[in-house]
């Protein structure tokens, strides 16, 4: 793909996961977290499969080696999985402001992984930019009503793991990438990781009806457009775009998720936005930049 047409696929990626954050935030007060999980990613994963089939590239699972299927598998669990429980129930407790920041720590912690895996050199602008990234977020969880890990607290907290979780995944996607094409990658792991999320609410005690699922109407409009749209769409860009760009430089129009999130979280959710939020935000674009750029 056209390298200029991939970057503004990406930045209306980031609009798109920016607002997303919004509607998942208020479908948190009609539904259960693991119902809003799976429900989005059921829509996900039947979108990607139907592209899949649409475009006729079958998966010959029997050539699939285990090393493939370990990693495969891994990225399902990262990526899906345990990123829906932790994103959606953090998102419980967090505002949708304090999740687009978090959100904008994604390049960081990339770097950090990278640096930790393949020993990647460190340097003095890298240790700062990542000081000052987790420091923006820190001052705005910590200035608010609750500063302290109470419920509220927990709800950051859950929404950094999930953030944490994904991003790793991410540089698992980036070895898949030399043996299969992107839409095979993310029809693997949103089927697998799909299956998981089911088996997790077969095995809970959260009801499963028809108003559970069908709160309404407006909620139901949201979590058409969170999965379709935010999650089947915007993964399947996301993961051509690591195919072709990498993990690293895709990564970095995260920068972008934030600035949107937040700026929905404002103007449709009524938010407030103080100082420190301004603080934060600076403290995290300019950590991130320092700390991901090439020295």
């Amino acid at each position: 793909m056209n390298p200029v047409r991939m970057q503004l696929l990406l930045i209306g990626t980031m609009a798109i996961w920016g607002l997303n954050i919004s509607a998942i935030k208020v479908l948190t007060e009609y539904m259960d977290p693991l119902l809003i999980s799976a429900y989005r990613m059921v829509l996900a994963t039947v979108i990607i499969n139907m592209t899949l089939v649409w475009s006729r590239r079958p998966i010959y699972l029997g050539r699939i080696s285990r090393k493939h299927w370990l990693r495969f598998t891994l990225c399902a669990v990262l990526m899906v999985y345990a990123n829906q429980i932790f994103f959606i129930g953090g998102m419980q407790g967090a505002s949708a402001t304090n999740g687009s920041l978090i959100m904008a720590l994604s390049p960081l912690v990339a770097t950090g992984l990278a640096a930790l895996l393949f020993r990647e050199p460190m340097s003095r602008l890298r240790m700062t930019g990542i000081a000052l990234g987790f420091g923006g977020v820190f001052l705005v969880v910590l200035s608010g009503a609750n500063a302290a890990l109470t419920a509220a607290g927990w709800g950051e907290a859950k929404v950094f793991a999930g953030m944490f979780i994904f991003t790793a995944g991410g540089l698992l996607i980036q070895s898949l990438a030399k043996q299969f094409s992107a839409l095979v990658i993310s029809a693997m792991i949103y089927t697998m990781g799909t299956l998981m999320l089911c088996a997790h609410i077969y095995l809970s005690d959260v009801a499963v009806n028809w108003q559970t699922v069908f709160p309404a109407f407006w909620p139901v409009v949201l979590m058409i457009f969170s999965g379709v749209f935010a999650t089947a769409i915007g993964n399947m860009i996301w993961n051509r775009a690591i195919a072709e760009l990498g993990a690293s430089r895709t990564t970095l129009y995260q920068y972008w998720v934030p600035v949107f999130g937040v700026g929905f979280a404002l103007i449709l959710l009524g938010e407030a936005f103080t100082i420190w939020h301004a603080v934060g935000l600076v403290c995290i674009l300019l950590g991130t930049y320092l700390g991901t750029r090439r020295v």
